[in-house]
């Protein structure tokens, strides 16, 4: 069988291709590249897709992240609870700001912030928690948000990998105080570059972000306070318009690709499968799988020409950067052995099932031989 990637976005383009293109003249025609029609009209999706009543496109799901911790006046002295087994950027932008990450162990099966460990987390500092709905299965948003009431938190949902996710009177980015969605290109909903979109309830807050992404100017040249330059551009905005209408489609085609695996590789003694609460609400923006021995039955997968990817090959708390907070090994240790076992496997829209009983039965071997 031929080479199979990890993630192949031509099954996904080619076929929108004309679209694609008609959408780019047509922001180039208007010559409104900044703001305007193709903007809103992806906000105004937006709101309908989570059931929030304010969405603001911005320039990248980091910069959501960063506009809306700006935007709630997080800064030094705060403390912010979320996980430290995510990308960078979640972490990376509480500390931006000022505040200080506050990492709790995550569940050993779903990966998502354990809600027990959260609340004794909780210290008279503490200012926000950031779940991360990871792989593109929602944290447990429930006891998250009775924490949240009850010591007066914002919450905000690190959405990155979670568009279309959860139940409809659930949905990701409509639960929380603030959602934050990523549009970079290997996303479920994925861009042509960076670009993000924020979701939120409040008019007021939905307000101060607005602000805080064209550089805290209200009104124009007028600065009150201090933003930055965090706006989706028009073209990303039209072409994301095209592709949001097959996501729906490619969602269940990834439901299905997990399904397949799951059946496949069930029973097979050193393969850990995904956990899920309900197919229906997981997005499966990655199909990872936990193995003893992970280097060495990726490194037989490579040169059986199966594409993999190692997210995270490294907890956040234990990045050199974040050093000076005192976490040592150890400290986590759920997340930290993830780290050391975690695999995730190709299951892009369009990836066939000969093509999933190839990687399943090349998985399977590649574990067999390594336990002996």
């Amino acid at each position: 069988m031929p080479d199979i990637p990890f993630m192949n976005l031509d099954a996904i383009h080619a076929p929108l291709r004309q679209e694609l293109l008609d959408a780019c003249a047509r922001v180039i025609d208007s010559q409104r590249f900044i703001g305007g029609g193709e903007v809103a009209k992806l906000e105004q999706t937006f709101c309908e897709l989570t059931g929030a009543a304010h969405a603001i496109g911005v320039s990248s799901g980091t910069d959501a992240l960063l506009a809306a911790l700006m935007a709630a006046d997080i800064g030094p002295g705060d403390e912010v609870i979320t996980t430290p087994f995510t990308f960078f950027a979640t972490a990376g932008c509480i500390a931006r700001v000022g505040a200080t990450p506050m990492f709790v162990d995550v569940d050993a099966r779903t990966f998502n912030l354990d809600p027990e460990l959260v609340e004794e987390a909780i210290t008279p500092r503490t200012r926000a928690i950031i779940p991360v709905h990871l792989f593109g299965q929602m944290a447990k948003m429930t006891p998250l948000l009775n924490l949240a009431k009850t010591h007066d938190l914002l919450v905000i949902e690190d959405a990155a990998q979670a568009v279309g996710a959860g139940a409809l009177d659930a949905p990701a980015g409509g639960v929380g105080d603030v959602g934050c969605f990523s549009f970079f290109p290997t996303k479920n909903l994925g861009g042509f570059g960076d670009g993000g979109m924020i979701t939120c309830q409040n008019e007021d807050l939905a307000e101060r972000i607005r602000i805080r992404c064209r550089h805290g100017a209200q009104p124009k040249y007028h600065h009150a306070v201090i933003g930055g330059n965090f706006r989706l551009d028009a073209l990303q905005a039209a072409m994301l318009s095209v592709k949001i209408d097959g996501l729906a489609h490619w969602t269940r085609q990834r439901q299905a690709s997990a399904a397949a695996y799951d059946d496949l590789l069930a029973d097979c003694e050193g393969i850990l499968t995904p956990v899920f609460e309900r197919r229906e609400e997981h997005v499966y923006n990655q199909y990872s799988v936990l193995l003893e021995h992970r280097d060495e039955v990726r490194d037989r997968l490579t040169q059986a020409g199966v594409g993999t990817m190692v997210y995270y090959p490294g907890p956040l708390h234990l990045q050199e950067c974040f050093a000076p907070l005192g976490y040592k090994p150890g400290a986590l240790p759920v997340a930290e052995q993830t780290c050391q076992r975690i695999l995730a496997l190709p299951i892009w829209p369009g990836l066939s099932m000969a093509q999933i009983e190839h990687v399943a039965s090349v998985l399977k071997d590649a574990v067999e031989s390594c336990g002996r």
